[in-house]
């Protein structure tokens, strides 16, 4: 009888809170809420706070670092010119501040960034096209940078890799506002707690105290962060830094830049950055991941896929990737499918609205003969994201309907 009343009793609840769903105030506030404590629940049935480390039979992390780290074939001859002279201080115009919705610092950090230059709109212009489920709990710079090239025609915009405090001090000198990519601690009534990714709008610094001036928009406006600090949060997303700016200021853009305007340059010296931070800690996961990154980008894979199997067993944190996917594109192509089905599933365990996870763990299961499963898995990245042209391709490649 009493598990009855329970059932009949659970029943009603779901009903009651199915019901409340459907009304668009009471939905936007208990959203975030049922999805913390999910994230709670997924935590207690899929515990751990690392990603699970892979065994590649072939590579001792030792070895790896050794042949890592040695000299590589991509070398590029460009000039660098000396810096010019920046002030002790620049405070630049603080934007209308507005604080993020539940799992949108990315499109509140690019409002903010617009809003510098007089865009009119908000978070959830942005957040519509790119994440418009909002369990999405990504969205990556590439996507950032899209919003601006096909919404924002007025305005350039530019991103790189392995940024340094120097870097930011230079286009805030020169009138830029940045977007960076960093770390933060979630409270613990959020999902869990925990490491997660997070973006910043840096508009101005201060060399005497040697902070930089931010708009969090978790933690509120013009908020001083240490160049510690930011620099040590950063590094976990391999320092990669957006500018947005008006058209007619793109030379200027350009020229701060310098060698890094260069795609090829830019990570050749990230892959040297991170070279010199493994030599310094070879036990540093991230200074790992990021050589990792840097080595997908020139497709040198199969050194990609060993900097990832050290980083793994360095240590990284169980959301890293909700927002890295290198690590999908090195084991893929040299032929580690099972790695990377064990790497999905790991965040969609406790992640299941990761698109990218759940396009690859398709890819995956095709290569492995499981043609269903990938059409299942491409069909439920696009329930996440409609627009997401990856997921949409793998359907077409398989010759099956949305």
């Amino acid at each position: 009888m009493w598990l009855l009343r329970f059932a009949l009793g659970a029943g009603i609840v779901g009903l009651l809170l199915g019901l409340a769903l459907l009304i668009p105030g009471v939905r936007s506030q208990l959203e975030w809420r049922l999805d913390a404590a999910a994230g709670v629940m997924r935590g207690w049935i899929y515990p751990g706070d690392t990603l699970p480390t892979l065994v590649n039979p072939a590579v001792t992390p030792r070895e790896t670092a050794t042949r890592v780290l040695s000299p590589t074939a991509t070398e590029i001859a460009i000039s660098v010119a000396t810096p010019t002279p920046i002030p002790a201080s620049v405070t630049l115009f603080s934007p209308q501040w507005e604080k993020q919705d539940w799992n949108n610092c990315g499109p509140a950090a690019l409002a903010l960034g617009l809003r510098f230059y007089g865009w009119h709109g908000d978070q959830f212009d942005i957040s519509d096209l790119l994440k418009p489920d909002r369990g999405d709990k990504n969205v990556n710079v590439e996507e950032l940078a899209y919003y601006v090239r096909t919404r924002a025609g007025w305005l350039g915009v530019l991103y790189r890799v392995g940024g340094t405090v120097e870097t930011l001090k230079r286009f805030i000198a020169q009138g830029f506002s940045v977007i960076i990519e960093t770390s933060f601690e979630l409270p613990e009534d959020e999902g869990g707690g925990g490491w997660t990714g997070h973006y910043l709008l840096l508009t101005g610094y201060d060399e005497t105290e040697g902070v930089f001036v931010t708009q969090d928009t978790y933690w509120g406006p013009d908020r001083s962060v240490s160049y510690q600090v930011i620099d040590d949060d950063w590094r976990a997303f391999n320092r990669v830094f957006m500018v947005v700016y008006p058209l007619d200021q793109a030379e200027t853009v350009e020229a701060l830049l310098g060698p890094d305007l260069d795609l090829d340059f830019n990570r050749q010296r990230a892959i040297e950055t991170a070279q010199a931070e493994i030599a310094a800690d070879d036990g540093d996961g991230f200074a790992w991941a990021n050589l990792g990154a840097n080595l997908v980008y020139f497709e040198r894979y199969a050194e990609a896929a060993e900097a990832y199997d050290t980083a793994l067993a360095r240590g990284l944190p169980w959301r890293f990737t909700r927002h890295h996917f290198g690590l999908y594109h090195a084991y893929y192509n040299v032929g580690r499918f099972e790695d990377v089905i064990t790497l999905t599933e790991a965040t969609l365990n406790r992640t299941p609205k990761a698109e990218e996870a759940r396009l690859w763990h398709g890819w995956a299961s095709f290569q492995m003969g499981d043609v269903l499963t990938a059409i299942e898995d491409f069909r439920a990245a696009l329930q996440v994201n409609p627009n997401y042209l990856d997921a949409q391709y793998g359907l077409d490649f398989l010759g099956a309907s949305p």
